[in-house]
C-alpha cells in the first residue's frame, strides 16, 4: 500500500507536470467545450447516493469515472446501483489514492465519514482536482482555515455540499429579504428534529472482512473496532464525526446567516444534553444555540430524538424583521406580515422529510449543476469554501461552546476564541502520525 507520506511527495514532485496552466488553457485545449468531466465519487453508503443521481441528472456535461468505498460490500452494491443508472460501469476503488493518480479524474466528490472532508478535499487539490465535499466541510474550526488556505494555493474549485444555495425559490426570496421585503431583518431561529434511535453501547468486534478498518480511520488516531460505529453511528463520536449540529444544523443556519447578511458572531453559547438514551453518543440529541452579532442574533435548535414539529416542518428558518417574517425550508416558504397574518406561500410540490438520509434532489442537481459551470467558467461558484466555512466553523464553535459549557467571545476577524485557552484546545485536533493536513 502507498503510504501518505510518500504518495504527498509524489504529487509534490509532479505538480508542476500535472497542474493545468490556467483554467482558459484547461478548459479550451485539454477538455474543450463538448467534453463531460469525469468526477470520482467517494464515499458511497448515504449521501454519496445523491452525488451518483445528481451527476447522473448532469450527465450531458458529467461522467462518472470512478466510484471509491473502503468497504467492498458497500462498493460492490453502490457498483451494481451505478452501473444500473448510469448505463456503463464507473471503475470501482477501495483506495482513494489511486483515483487522484489517475490523471483522467477532473473532479473529485467527498461523502466519506466527516473526519475526512478536509484531508481528502487537500489531497484532492494537491492533486490538481477540482472538490465538491458534503457539509460540514472540515471536522475543526483548524480544518477549515487549512481547507480555505489550499484552495487559495492550488487554484482548483472547491464547491461545499450547502444544496440550498442553489435553489431558485430560496436565491428569490433571500434576495427579497435584502431588498425590505419584511423589513429590516435583524433576528433568524433554525432547527431540525428527527427521532434517531440509540446507538447503544458499542463492543469490541472482529472487523468486517469487507472494511479496511486502517484505511478508514486515516487521519484519526488509531482505536479498536467496534460494532456500533461503522457505518453510520460515526456521526456522533467526537473522534469522526461532528454531532447533529454540523450534520444537519449546517444547512438551516447557513440559510439564517445569508438571509441576515451574517459574518462571524461576537459571542456563542450552547446549552442541552444527550437526553433521550443513554449509550456512546458523545454529542446532545437536544440542543439550542445563540450566535450573537451587534443588532442581530441567530438561534439553532437540535432535537435528534423528539418528533414534535416547528411550524409544522420538520427543519427549516423563520427569518424576522421590523415588517415581518418568512418561514423558508426544502419545500418553499411562507410570508407573515408584523402581526403574523400571512400573506405570501410557496410550495415546490413535494414534502421533504428529516428520515430521508440520502437527500437526492432537485436542490442537489442544481448545485452540482453549479459546480460544473463554474469549472467551466461560466458561473460563479454558490457555496465556495471561504464562504461555507463561515458558517461551518460557527457551528463547530457551538460544539466547542456545549463542550466547555459556557459563553465564547469570538473575534470576527479570525473566528477564535477570545481570552479562552481551554476552549481553543478544541480548535483543532490530533492527526494519526503521517496523516497530518498541510497545505
Amino acid at each position: 500500500m502507498i503510504s501518505r507520506r510518500k504518495f504527498v511527495n509524489g504529487l509534490a514532485a509532479g505538480a508542476a507536470a500535472s497542474a493545468f496552466a490556467s483554467t482558459a488553457k484547461s478548459y479550451a485545449q485539454i477538455l474543450g467545450a463538448n467534453d463531460r468531466l469525469n468526477f470520482a465519487i467517494n464515499g458511497l453508503n448515504g449521501r454519496g447516493r445523491a452525488h451518483l443521481s445528481s451527476l447522473r441528472a448532469n450527465s450531458s456535461n458529467a461522467r462518472v469515472a470512478y466510484i471509491c468505498d473502503v468497504d467492498t460490500g458497500i462498493l460492490a452494491k453502490f457498483a451494481a446501483e451505478a452501473e444500473q443508472k448510469l448505463g456503463y460501469a464507473p471503475k470501482a476503488e477501495t483506495d482513494f489514492r489511486h483515483v487522484l493518480e489517475s490523471k483522467d479524474v477532473d473532479a473529485i466528490t467527498i461523502a466519506t465519514p466527516d473526519h475526512w472532508h478536509t484531508p481528502l478535499a487537500v489531497l484532492g487539490l494537491k492533486a490538481g482536482k477540482h472538490v465538491y465535499v458534503e457539509k460540514p466541510s472540515s471536522q475543526n474550526p483548524r480544518e477549515g482555515e487549512l481547507l480555505v488556505a489550499a484552495q487559495k494555493k492550488y487554484g482548483k474549485l472547491v464547491q461545499v455540499g450547502d444544496q440550498q444555495r442553489s435553489s431558485d425559490y430560496t436565491i428569490r426570496m433571500i434576495q427579497q429579504i435584502h431588498d425590505g421585503l419584511i423589513g429590516e431583518a435583524y433576528m433568524a431561529k433554525s432547527w431540525y428534529v428527527n427521532t434517531r434511535g440509540s446507538m447503544g453501547i458499542g463492543k469490541p468486534a472482529p472487523v468486517p472482512a469487507s472494511l479496511n478498518w486502517d484505511l478508514w480511520q486515516g487521519p484519526a488516531p488509531r482505536s479498536e473496532y467496534k460494532d456500533n460505529i461503522h457505518p453510520y453511528n460515526w456521526h456522533w463520536l467526537r473522534r469522526y464525526g461532528t454531532g447533529e449540529t454540523l450534520n444537519n444544523g449546517t444547512h438551516e443556519v447557513d440559510v439564517c446567516r445569508w438571509a441576515l447578511q451574517a459574518e462571524t458572531p461576537q459571542a456563542v453559547t450552547a446549552s442541552g444534553g444527550r437526553y433521550q438514551f443513554k449509550d456512546d453518543w458523545q454529542f446532545p440529541d437536544t440542543i439550542i444555540t445563540n450566535f450573537e452579532y451587534p443588532g442581530k442574533l441567530i438561534s439553532w435548535e437540535g432535537r435528534s430524538c423528539q418528533g414534535i414539529r416547528l411550524y409544522d416542518r420538520d427543519r427549516g428558518s423563520v427569518i424576522s424583521g421590523t415588517k415581518g417574517s418568512v418561514v423558508i425550508d426544502r419545500d418553499g416558504y411562507d410570508v407573515f406580515d408584523w402581526k403574523g397574518k400571512q400573506i405570501d406561500t410557496y410550495r415546490v410540490g413535494h414534502v421533504t422529510s428529516t428520515g430521508d438520509l440520502i437527500g437526492a434532489d432537485s436542490m442537489t442537481d442544481a448545485h452540482f449543476a453549479n459546480f460544473i459551470a463554474a469549472i467551466r467558467g461560466h458561473e460563479t461558484l454558490h457555496s465556495p469554501a471561504s464562504l461555507a466555512n463561515v458558517t461551518v466553523t460557527m457551528l463547530l464553535l457551538s460544539n466547542i461552546a456545549w463542550f466547555v459549557d459556557r459563553l465564547l467571545r469570538i473575534d470576527p476577524e479570525t473566528s477564535h476564541i477570545i481570552g479562552d485557552p481551554e476552549a481553543m484546545k478544541y480548535w483543532a485536533r490530533t492527526y494519526e502520525p503521517g496523516w497530518e493536513v498541510t497545505v
